[in-house]
């Protein structure tokens, strides 16, 4: 059964920092590329950054320059860096992993429990 683990969310104040975690597991061919989403509250589920099977990466232009998104070397967990958060990055980040087979998209995508990230002014 696949599995898809988030964490680091948390607390922090105006200009700190975070890292969130999303680990795959349980898979057996999938080369998996996984997607950042975040939802604050009253607004819908908006992109914040990808990272595809072949390692590429895409970021919302309200985060460009602050986030960084990568791949462990296990390539089944990655990474997003939060550096210099602001309020408006206040929202529930839920990661989905999207698992391809020889760059075929194999369904269903498989979405983390989501890691709650508040950040004060």
């Amino acid at each position: 059964q696949v599995r898809v683990t988030e964490s680091g969310g948390g607390a922090v104040e105006d200009g700190g920092s975070l890292r969130l975690s999303c680990e795959v597991s349980g898979h057996k061919y999938c080369d998996y590329g996984m997607t950042w989403y975040r939802q604050a509250p009253g607004k819908d589920y908006e992109f914040v950054s990808g990272i595809d099977d072949d390692g590429r990466t895409s970021y919302a232009d309200s985060v460009k320059g602050r986030f960084t998104i990568s791949r462990g070397e296990d390539k089944n967990t990655v990474y997003l860096q939060m550096n210099n958060l602001k309020p408006a990055d206040t929202a529930m980040y839920a990661c989905k992993a999207v698992c391809y087979n020889h760059g075929d998209r194999v369904p269903p995508d498989q979405w983390g429990q989501g890691s709650q990230v508040t950040v004060s002014s």
